[in-house]
């Protein structure tokens, strides 16, 4: 299929519910206050129509509603405060995954050496980012990439969600049309489409407007796409060297929003989907315990004459430091010359638990448990117990490992498949076994005093043990491991069996 032709909408209409809502996670993954406002209307400048454009219908009056949609006050600072607890939950989860390298292994030893060469070259970091990425906008798109002028090997790219039009057979990728805005001058928007089908990558270059993708313009007419005009065919194409498609789909989590919806249905899910109006709560709250904070300061009211003088036909002053005064303008006698002190209450425990009991509904819901973010306390606890605080997040992390293990294993092959068919080589482009490091670590005094019960018990052999204390040794190691405690112990002795006729 080939790419746009005709000044069509872009992006595709069919993709606005699910750009909207990756509009909207984008911005809480963000953190910026100024985003948070412009999203849900906050600023605005209702003034007075507030409470109007909360009984409002339509988007207006849905907005509205929202705690970040209440515009400041005219002639007040804004006072919102925003917790970032979105970006912490993203980056916890890809933290769940890919904390450590996954280990990737292949038949072919030449292939082993050259994928080992590939996965070190800042992989980790790429699939770090990916996995945030994925849980921030439901999904992220992995393809591996080469550029000769910057390195002797390709690499492993990651593509948001946002700038992707996919499509699928069967729930599965069949082809995905990236796009990226090269340029933007006097309303017109020049576009760049990277159409990925089996085996091949078409490219075009697009002259329009903002929801117009516009006409077809040469590669060479832009500095970003100039240097494809020399590598792609007559066609716009260029081979990959690949016979199946060079991307991977890694869904986060199954939607639920778009589970009717035929295009959208497989898109993948959002952490943050679902708990966007508790996240405006917690906002809220923490809001209104700075706020306490404010008004709680204390203040002693006095007369204008009580303060310093500026000088004839120019009032009093304050020193700003002297929090404690403020002062009235009052007449300095008589029953008026009174001091009036004013103290608000700070409700700090109210804040903390509402604050509290609103974080662990958020991290409940978006399936993770307090102990993986820090909350209950920093107690030393065996790896046993910490997997038992945090059976839920791991139960997440187990559903991601089902979903990124295949979509990592056959980006992996089509990477090295781009190699050979680029950089040449004698490797087999073959789909490597991965295998996810465990999150938590087991303690070592622990693990001792298992391997010596199960041993006193005569239950597992050396074989196992090792196993069990080396989980990261390969056969070879293990064996010789095994040979070196044999012999120490004595038990290195020929078997009478194997050593000649018995008399």
């Amino acid at each position: 299929m080939p790419l746009p032709t005709g000044n069509v909408p872009w992006p595709p209409p069919h993709l606005r519910p699910a750009l909207d809502a990756m509009r909207t996670w984008d911005t809480w993954w963000s953190g910026d206050p100024d985003r948070l406002e412009s999203l849900y209307g906050g600023n605005t400048g209702y003034g007075h129509d507030l409470k109007a454009a909360q009984f409002a219908g339509g988007v207006v009056g849905r907005l509205a509603r929202w705690w970040w949609g209440t515009p400041t006050s005219p002639n007040e600072r804004r006072t919102k405060v925003h917790v970032p607890l979105a970006g912490d939950l993203c980056a916890g989860s890809a933290d769940l995954l890919f904390s450590e390298a996954p280990k990737f292994t292949v038949e072919d030893d030449p292939t082993t050496k050259r994928l080992d060469l590939l996965t070190d070259d800042g992989m980790l970091a790429t699939l770090q980012t990916g996995a945030e990425i994925g849980a921030a906008l439901g999904g992220v798109y992995l393809r591996p990439v080469y550029d000769k002028g910057i390195a002797d090997r390709p690499w492993l790219d990651a593509v948001h969600a946002d700038r992707a039009v996919p499509e699928f057979a069967w729930s599965r990728l069949a082809a995905v049309t990236f796009w990226r805005v090269v340029h933007e001058e006097d309303g017109q928007v020049w576009r760049h489409l990277e159409r990925h089908e089996r085996g091949r990558i078409l490219h075009g270059l697009y002259q329009g407007t903002d929801g117009k993708l516009g006409r077809v313009v040469p590669l060479q007419g832009h500095p970003a796409t100039e240097g494809l005009a020399a590598v792609v065919n007559e066609e716009s194409y260029v081979e990959t060297g690949y016979d199946g498609l060079d991307v991977a789909h890694v869904p986060n989590q199954l939607s639920r929003r778009w589970r009717g919806n035929q295009q959208l249905k497989d898109l993948g899910r959002s952490d943050l989907d679902g708990v966007e109006t508790l996240m405006d709560q917690l906002d809220e709250a923490y809001s209104s315990w700075m706020r306490d904070i404010r008004l709680g300061k204390g203040r002693i009211v006095v007369p204008d004459s009580y303060l310093q003088s500026a000088g004839l036909g120019r009032g009093s002053v304050w020193n700003p430091d002297q929090e404690a005064f403020a002062g009235i303008n009052a007449l300095a006698r008589g029953d008026n010359m009174q001091l009036t002190v004013a103290q608000f209450a700070i409700r700090v425990q109210e804040h903390r638990d509402t604050v509290e009991d609103l974080i662990n509904q958020i991290l409940r819901s978006a399936g993770y448990s307090g102990q993986t973010f820090g909350l209950g306390g920093d107690v030393a606890v065996t790896a046993t117990e910490v997997v038992s605080k945090e059976r839920r997040s791991m139960t997440t992390r187990g559903r991601k490992i089902l979903r990124w293990r295949p979509a990592l294993g056959h980006v992996l092959e089509a990477l090295l498949a781009v190699d050979k068919a680029v950089f040449g080589g004698s490797i087999v482009a073959q789909r490597p076994n991965i295998e996810f490091e465990d999150s938590v670590q087991e303690d070592p005094l622990q693990l001792a005093n298992t391997v010596d019960v199960l041993r006193r018990a005569q239950a597992a052999s050396t074989d196992v043990l090792v196993r069990m204390v080396h989980p990261d040794w390969d056969d070879t190691m293990v064996q010789k491991e095994v040979d070196r405690i044999h012999q120490e112990q004595g038990m290195a002795v020929p078997d009478p069996m194997q050593t000649g006729d018995i008399p």
